[in-house]
């Protein structure tokens, strides 16, 4: 089975298409745990954020428009809000060095060419390391602006200042 026939197994899904649905598992299920795993490295932890993630796909699956993305980058986002929302209730301690950060794990063929993932890697290579750092953990890894501060021991107002400042260095570093 091809990428190009994720958004139909979708429309499927979405009336209510049991087998559709299994298929649609057996050609994602991977790509998004590992996307949970990034998150939420305990394994009994991510199974359970999958088990969440799929039944919001199955309930959701009408909501899904080929028009803003593809169907992978669809399930991902909701696996990974899944996993994000899972580990801000528990809480538990996440990587937040950006060596453990496996940039080829975000590539996904159909979203992201080789190019883009190379430029990002040397925008973030240009940030100093506390600020990758920052950014890592808070967009790769979950981490809140209040967990960050807690963790950090700087008010959180200060916290969304150097994301700010960094993320507009990193936008400009693509952009230029």
């Amino acid at each position: 089975m091809s990428a190009e026939e994720l958004p139909d197994l979708l429309l499927a899904v979405a009336d209510g298409d049991r087998t559709a649905f299994a298929r649609f598992y057996e050609r994602t299920s991977a790509k998004l745990f590992g996307v949970v795993l990034r998150i939420l490295p305990e394994r009994a932890m991510a199974e359970d954020a999958m088990q969440e993630a799929y039944t919001k796909i199955w309930r959701n699956a009408a909501g899904f428009d080929a028009r803003r993305g593809s169907p992978i980058t669809w399930a991902a986002t909701i696996a990974r809000n899944v996993a994000i929302d899972l580990r801000r209730r528990e809480r538990p301690a996440g990587r937040t060095r950006d060596e453990d950060f496996d940039f080829d794990a975000l590539r996904d063929p159909q979203d992201v060419s080789a190019e883009q993932l190379a430029a990002l890697r040397v925008c973030l290579d240009r940030l100093d390391a506390d600020q990758r750092a920052l950014v890592l953990a808070a967009y790769l890894n979950g981490e809140s602006r209040e967990e960050l501060a807690e963790r950090l021991g700087h008010p959180t107002g200060t916290i969304k200042s150097w994301l700010h400042r960094s993320l507009a260095r990193l936008k400009g570093c693509l952009d230029g």
